[in-house]
């Protein structure tokens, strides 16, 4: 995608045109307005890295209470508690030493071998299909599985779920709209397993939920609500399958599109997690973090007032011309970080095990597969305002 300079720069999280390739545009932004305003949709934005790198752990000014996603924010929905990702301090510390208590270094050790087994099954009945798709066939298995066995859900009900997820975040084109019960519609789903859960307890993450006590701030003790228990296993679920299953699609679509560097993989399989934390840079799953204005704040000689909106372009912090060498080329020995998964007391909880996730699934590939090509008239795009990928990304397989 090519951008005239001559035409009026226009940026809309919504439009699907703009979502295939957004690089040109946020380059334009972040060299003519890097304090971007939208009319139609009321909202600012920022594009570069030292602007979105100060802002993202900034919660006094950039809240995230009111939603993260920009059709949630724009809705003005009220947002249940329970949801880390749109809670500020001090409910989301509280909530967030619980989950960390959840997420347990033991638990993710034990995580590995079964991922591995999770691909194995997914990808040998594969072997001599001629091709495969990275996300229907592995990217949207793979972590469905991992997330449901760890919270304690049965295979029969993972897939449901995600469908159900997927429905509840996909966008129309050129639409913020977003149903108003929405977040009723992913938290029932999960009822029935919890309270038979409550009954059958088990090594999982829901059975731990359910007897989690959590400490308010006057000191008193108190175990969390039903409807709690509801929101973080709704939120949990959620977010550990949707972004993987893109980042694994985008990892398929890079290393097809880049040969040498696949071949690099293939003859030295410890690059593959360097591989995975460049992929994470140059397509992140989650390139766009809305917030919430909490006090007026001055930027590029313009005050912000408090209750605008507030778009942090991660996606495009991740180009930045002034951070990264020749940002735009794919480089799997690039060192220098990214903003993938935040900044600040809202870093990704589940990175360390979508890196692994990303990690062991290509490690699977690449033991069945060393070439493939894909077949772009055949993928299709997800369509959501939370996260962006493929769909569909079907490879020939050699």
């Amino acid at each position: 995608m090519s951008i005239d300079p001559a035409v009026e720069l226009y940026y809309d999280p919504f439009d699907f045109a703009i979502d295939d390739d957004p690089y040109p545009v946020w380059r334009r932004m972040r060299a003519e307005a890097p304090l971007y305003f939208n009319e139609k949709y009321n909202f600012y934005a920022l594009s570069r890295y030292d602007d979105v790198a100060k802002a993202l752990p900034d919660w006094q000014t950039y809240r995230s209470g009111r939603g993260t996603t920009a059709d949630i924010l724009f809705s003005g929905i009220e947002v249940p508690p329970g949801i880390l990702l749109f809670e500020d301090p001090p409910l989301h510390d509280l909530h967030r030493r619980l989950l960390s208590r959840v997420f347990t270094p033991r638990r993710m050790l034990a995580v590995e071998d079964m991922v591995r087994g999770f691909c194995a099954r997914a990808l040998d009945p594969l072997l001599d299909a001629g091709g495969f798709d990275f996300v229907t066939d592995l990217g949207a298995i793979m972590p469905m599985r991992t997330i449901g066995y760890l919270l304690g859900i049965p295979e029969e009900g993972q897939q449901q779920i995600r469908d159900l997820n997927d429905k509840s975040i996909t966008v129309a084109d050129g639409s913020g709209d977003v149903s108003p019960t929405i977040f009723q519609d992913a938290i029932a789903v999960f009822a029935e397993y919890i309270e038979w859960r409550a009954t059958h307890p088990s090594d999982d993450l829901m059975t731990d939920l359910l007897n989690a006590e959590v400490e308010e701030p006057d000191g008193t003790i108190r175990p969390l609500e039903r409807t709690e228990v509801l929101a973080y296993t709704a939120m949990i679920a959620g977010a550990g399958n949707e972004t993987t299953a893109r980042l694994i699609g985008f990892m398929g679509q890079l290393l097809a599109e880049h040969a040498d560097q696949r071949r690099e993989l293939v003859a030295d399989p410890s690059l593959i997690a360097s591989a995975a934390e460049e992929t994470l840079r140059f397509e992140p799953p989650s390139p766009v973090q809305a917030r919430y204005v909490a006090n007026d704040v001055e930027l590029y000689g313009h005050t912000v007032t408090e209750g605008s909106y507030m778009l942090l372009l991660n996606g495009s912090a991740n180009r930045d011309e002034t951070r990264y060498t020749d940002p735009d080329r794919f480089d799997i020995h690039r060192a220098g970080g990214h903003l993938s998964f935040g900044q600040g007391l809202h870093f990704c909880l589940g990175s360390a095990l979508a890196r692994l996730e990303a990690r062991v699934a290509f490690e699977e590939v690449l033991k069945r597969w060393t070439d493939w090509d894909v077949d772009y008239d055949s993928a299709c795009r997800a369509r959501t305002s939370s996260v962006r990928g493929w769909a569909k990304l079907p490879v020939r397989t050699r």
